[in-house]
């Protein structure tokens, strides 16, 4: 869609691996709650609405991630995490999970009092592990 400006429904199918019955379905249903532009046989354009829906759940899901990397969670398990976390989060949890991101960025020794804690705790779980 960035390159061209528009999409087609074989472009979305193939690439999501569905069927284009399935992906005009649902872009009728973004028609309708004019988030795209759609007319049958000619390409899907994203209106206003649609693009400012689409930076915001670009950014929320970045911002996860970003969380879940503080955590010291591994970039495999951050990708899979992020895809079921975004779908059920609420708005409420998502401020405060920004929040905690940008404090951690502006205060980087307080993410790494955090890290050296998790650490630590991480250590300590191993050795009793070790002795079970």
């Amino acid at each position: 869609m960035k390159e061209k400006g528009y999409a087609r429904v074989s472009d979305i199918a193939s690439s999501l691996s569905v069927q284009p019955s399935s992906v005009t379905k649902m872009i009728q249903k973004l028609d309708e709650k004019q988030l795209v532009t759609y007319e049958k046989y000619r390409g899907i354009v994203l209106t206003a609405k649609g693009e400012q829906l689409g930076r915001l759940m670009k950014q929320r899901h970045k911002r996860l991630e970003e969380f879940l990397r503080i955590l010291g969670i591994g970039e495999e398990t951050i990708q899979n995490d992020v895809e079921g976390i975004e779908h059920h989060v609420s708005p409420a949890t998502m401020t405060a999970l920004t929040n905690l991101v940008l404090f951690f960025e502006q205060n980087n020794g307080c993410l790494q009092e955090f890290k050296t804690f998790s650490h630590e705790l991480a250590e300590i779980k191993r050795l009793e592990d070790e002795q079970k």
